[in-house]
């Protein structure tokens, strides 16, 4: 039996008008301890955020979600957080904020490979 290790996740979501609170998945951050794993892989539908939002500014979006992943891949995209370790980036990324691009609740689970843990969740609950 393959050793699986508990993980945990959470979709990154985009608001284009707080006020109307409407909401959709624009990407997933995955964490897991066991082997000091984070990182983040978005995918944004343009017609969905121009249909919730015609006048949406999605080139600063984009920005954001790139700044998603960038902090999760650590190195010079990080800024400051590149020298924390990954549950303390991943803790931040959660945190909640009222802006544009922001984090769902959390969620856990089990697996032996979190990097395609990633993918199967971004094709799964994003694309």
């Amino acid at each position: 039996m393959t050793k699986r290790d508990v993980f945990e996740y959470a979709l990154v979501r985009v608001v284009p008008r707080m006020e109307r609170g409407e909401c959709f998945n624009a990407g997933v951050i995955v964490y897991c301890r066991a082997h000091s794993y984070v990182a983040a892989r978005t995918h944004l539908d343009e017609a969905k955020l121009l249909a919730l939002d015609p006048r949406a500014d999605v080139a600063g979006v984009r920005a954001a979600l790139r700044g998603v992943e960038g902090l999760c891949e650590g190195g010079e995209r990080a800024g400051q957080a590149a020298g924390d370790d990954a549950g303390r980036r991943f803790r931040w990324l959660i945190a909640p904020r009222s802006t544009v691009v922001q984090p769902g609740p959390v969620h856990t689970g089990l697996t032996a490979d979190p990097a395609a843990e990633v993918e199967r969740l971004l094709d799964l609950l994003v694309r």
